[in-house]
């Protein structure tokens, strides 16, 4: 069952909230990063992607990226633009997007549970984006970052949080640039506390993985060799916990993740809707088309879109993966015909998330950097669960969630 713990959050006073709540690290390069934290000597950018206050030519793997993110921690701490709570508490994090509305409880999840397969994954990792953020927490000794998970929904926690949310005064409420409110209350009261590490423990058996399959896996890394460290382990230690926020899976929305290619793979556009028409059925439209479910496809060559429907009795529905739209378009489409058999690394492929539309499809195309695009059915959040519970991972750059989690709002550090 999963295990969840209070802690003492470093937090923003709420006078600057707004100033100092960034963007996730992994979201933006490091040119977008330096023009976001311009003039905002608040902003958790300075932390989370310190290489904005080095030349912009440095690797940002080099060490003094990483001695850089220690500094700039240490001055948060010492101007007091993050400030410890006094006691364990837990957090209610509320995130709206236009209509779309979900709240999660920030935590920390056990190290442990990662280990044991309580917390469940669909992605692989890379070594090198696990070994930067292995050195940056351990550099700075904080999860600057929460993992976003997600569980089955629970009654009774929804109620609780409900509750805190309505007997409670926000304790940090703001408008990001994007849209998107975000709202934390701090829960000090210690019998509340108690209760909802309770019920997670009694009524949430596993824990999912939604966004932050590098975060989670360094930070386990870290919390195993700082044990392996310490001669006097117990498995309190806050090493052995990590930041995260936890959202019943009910309440979220993944977005669609589309792709665009540089080129057919030698082919003429007849020649490459005839290799299509194999599999597919294909009918050109009008307009922009955005797949309305499972196994349709909208594709887009120069000047024309296309609905792109997989014939009947081609997928194999009983398989998690299998049958994820992106697999039968790599199964199908992306490895046979236009002979990209490894998305993460071929050069020739490059992922678009739906929050940025189909107009961004028809710009890369037009524009002439991409020869075709197509538009993808989103994955579900039961889709996600089964793939995860089978031990199975999805294909690279499946899930887009949003809205994306701010980070310094609540900071772990141990």
């Amino acid at each position: 069952m999963a295990i969840i713990k209070a802690f003492k959050g470093l937090r923003p006073p709420e006078a600057l909230a707004a100033k100092v709540a960034a963007r996730p690290y992994d979201v933006l390069n490091s040119d977008e990063a330096r023009v976001e934290a311009e003039g905002n000597p608040h902003s958790f950018l300075h932390v989370t992607k310190p290489e904005i206050d080095l030349p912009a030519d440095l690797n940002p793997y080099d060490d003094r990226v990483y001695a850089k993110a220690k500094e700039n921690f240490a001055l948060f701490l010492q101007k007091k633009y993050l400030v410890p709570d006094a006691a364990d508490c837990l957090y209610v994090y509320r995130q709206i997007m236009g209509t779309h509305a979900q709240v999660g409880l920030v935590a920390c999840s056990s190290v442990q549970d990662y280990w044991d397969d309580v917390i469940k994954k669909h992605e692989y990792t890379r070594p090198v984006k696990e070994n930067d953020r292995i050195r940056h927490m351990r550099e700075i000794s904080a999860h600057s970052g929460p993992v976003f998970l997600a569980y089955p929904e629970v009654y009774a926690i929804d109620e609780i949080i409900d509750k805190v949310i309505a007997d409670q005064d926000a304790d940090a409420d703001l408008e990001t640039p994007d849209e998107v409110r975000h709202t934390v209350w701090v829960i000090r009261d210690r019998s509340t506390i108690q209760e909802l590490t309770r019920l997670f423990r009694a009524k949430v058996p596993v824990t999912y993985i939604a966004d932050g399959h590098h975060r989670a896996a360094s930070s386990a890394k870290v919390g195993k060799t700082m044990a392996e460290e310490n001669p006097n382990h117990t498995g309190e230690e806050a090493y052995n916990f990590f930041l995260s926020v936890l959202f019943p899976a009910d309440q979220l929305a993944i977005q669609d993740y589309n792709r665009v290619v540089r080129d057919l793979n030698g082919l003429s556009r007849e020649a490459f809707l005839q290799a299509l028409s194999t599999d597919f059925d294909l009918e050109p439209v009008r307009e922009a088309y955005k797949p309305d479910d499972n196994f349709c496809y909208g594709l887009y060559l120069p000047g024309q879109w296309y609905r792109m429907e997989i014939k009947t009795g081609l997928v194999d529905e009983d398989d998690p993966v299998a049958s994820l739209d992106i697999s039968v378009l790599s199964d199908r489409v992306i490895s046979p015909i236009l002979g990209i058999a490894d998305q993460r690394t071929d050069d020739r492929i490059d992922f678009i998330g739906g929050i940025r539309g189909l107009a961004e499809l028809e710009r890369r195309v037009d524009s002439g950097e991409m020869a075709a695009a197509f538009a993808i059915y989103p994955v579900s959040i039961g889709q996600l669960m089964d793939v995860a519970d089978s031990g199975q991972v999805m294909p690279p750059k499946t899930t887009w969630f949003e809205p994306k989690l701010r980070s310094g709002l609540i900071v772990h550090k141990f």
